[in-house]
């Protein structure tokens, strides 16, 4: 045992290398669908030699604790993937954000409290921003789970009074964590890691559920970030290497995200579609809809040439996309091309409806981005929307009054003939009306999405053309 230790020991960095190098390899696995389950195994390998080399490279470690975390770390991560529902997806992502965070919060003040002398000037600095970064990534991940969870404590918050409020707990955040980085003072930086907290939490509050998609994947940044700095602390190059890469890749994804919604991340983060969202959807003018039925719905697109269907978190939350696999085989079968339609921000995290879609394994080659099939709808007999509000919402390129105006949709009102499933005429997750429901082409099909199209399948089958 003792040689095999000095074996790991004494080529820690080649180990470390490999490791590095496997986590590259997995970013570029989990770019595309058809790659990501490679990618996984890859970051599945690489975080193993990352965690057996740090093992073996600790000094005076106590064994049994540690292999007992590294257990139970295991068990419920395990149990945690086989028993998530999709629909739990994105608060769950959240949730591991928050995680990571708090990790590095433990690890910061566990540093400062493991030795009476005063540290370097630059580990002040690297202990200062490892912390309030991962303390603001911490609160602020959990307030995120709590809001994707619909749960009854994070509730969005409102008024004027929020913003002067975040003002000045970023600037005692900050304040408090110059003093120790001067005065290496331990009240300060208890102070500052408090201070972290509270604003992550008040900084998350206000923004509104239309962007959270925007925020998921911007925690993710910052939960890399946060491992980033506490390596350094640690002088552990896996931790710095594997930090970054999360770090740069999360706020690449963040970028494109506010791209796809034709808007800067700092409006997303300290503007948001917070209650005016809802104001500006409110018209006390009567509107009439039509509706139709899944039978009707089932006849059209058997009958059409090309059916684009447009996924959203109704299909998650209806946990659809089994049902609509089997619909869009059954129309490839009747000879309709059929293809699916992905806006960047649909659902509640990045890349949500890609990750069903190839959960049902819905081929590769007919799940097209937004740039990709918006030529396409102009020339498209039916679309089917399952779900979607906001990313099909006309307002967008429409009426400059709207929280949305400018943002890039999926530009379904050139096809012949909409359908859309919803289970009411509610507003989405942004709190926006829809002038695509009220539109003469289009069908509103009201019920479960994972019902409705169970029905479609159904009418398809029976011949129902």
């Amino acid at each position: 045992m003792s040689n095999f230790t000095t074996l790991i020991a004494s080529n820690a960095d080649w180990f470390y290398l490999i490791g590095a190098i496997l986590f590259i390899l997995t970013l570029r696995g989990l770019s595309s669908p058809k790659t990501a389950i490679r990618g996984n195994r890859f970051g599945m390998a690489a975080m193993a030699i990352a965690v057996v080399t740090t093992f073996f490279l600790a000094e005076g470690p106590v064994m049994w604790l540690i292999i007992a975390a590294m257990i139970l770390g295991a068990v419920v991560g395990m149990w945690k993937a086989k028993t998530v529902a999709m629909t739990q997806m994105p608060e769950t992502v959240a949730l591991m954000h928050s995680f990571v965070g708090l990790a590095a919060v433990a690890i910061a003040l566990a540093t400062v409290l493991h030795t009476e002398e005063a540290y370097s000037t630059v580990t002040r600095l690297e202990l200062f921003i490892g912390c309030f970064i991962g303390a603001i990534t911490f609160s602020a991940s959990f307030f995120a789970f709590g809001k994707l969870a619909a749960k009854s404590w994070a509730k969005t918050l409102a008024g004027g009074w929020v913003k002067p409020v975040q003002g000045l707990l970023f600037v005692a955040m900050i304040g408090f964590g110059a003093v120790y980085f001067m005065t290496d003072s331990l009240p300060a930086f208890y102070a500052m890691t408090v201070l972290a907290v509270v604003f992550g939490w008040m900084w998350i509050a206000p923004i509104g559920g239309g962007d959270m998609p925007v925020v998921v994947s911007l925690l993710n940044s910052f939960s890399g970030w946060a491992a980033a700095g506490i390596g350094f602390t640690l002088g552990n190059s896996m931790l710095i290497i594997a930090g970054s890469l999360v770090g740069s890749s999360g706020a690449i994804l963040s970028y494109i995200m506010c791209k796809a919604m034709n808007r800067s991340l700092l409006n997303v983060l300290f503007g948001g579609m917070g209650t005016a969202a809802v104001v500006a959807g409110d018209d006390s003018a009567p509107k009439t809809y039509k509706s139709g039925s899944a039978e009707d719905a089932g006849f059209l697109m058997s009958n059409a040439n090309d059916v684009i269907i447009v996924p959203g978190y109704g299909m998650a939350q209806g946990r659809a996309q089994n049902a609509v696999k089997e619909m869009y085989e059954l129309l490839k079968e009747e000879g309709v091309n059929v293809r699916f339609a992905i806006h960047p921000v649909a659902g509640r995290m990045p890349g949500h409806m890609n990750v069903l879609l190839a959960e049902a394994d819905v081929p590769y080659d007919d799940i097209l981005e937004m740039d990709e099939i918006n030529s396409d709808f102009s020339s498209t007999d039916v679309v089917l929307v399952i779900g979607a509000n906001d990313v099909v919402n006309p307002s967008a390129k429409d009426d400059p009054a709207s929280p949305i105006f400018g943002m890039p949709i999926l530009e379904v009102t050139k096809a012949q003939t909409v359908m859309v499933i919803k289970r009411s005429m509610s507003t989405g997750y942004a709190g926006l009306d829809n002038s695509l429901f009220y539109m003469d082409k289009t069908m509103m099909i009201f019920g479960d999405a994972k019902k409705m199209v169970e029905e479609m399948v159904r009418s398809i089958n029976g011949g129902g053309h």
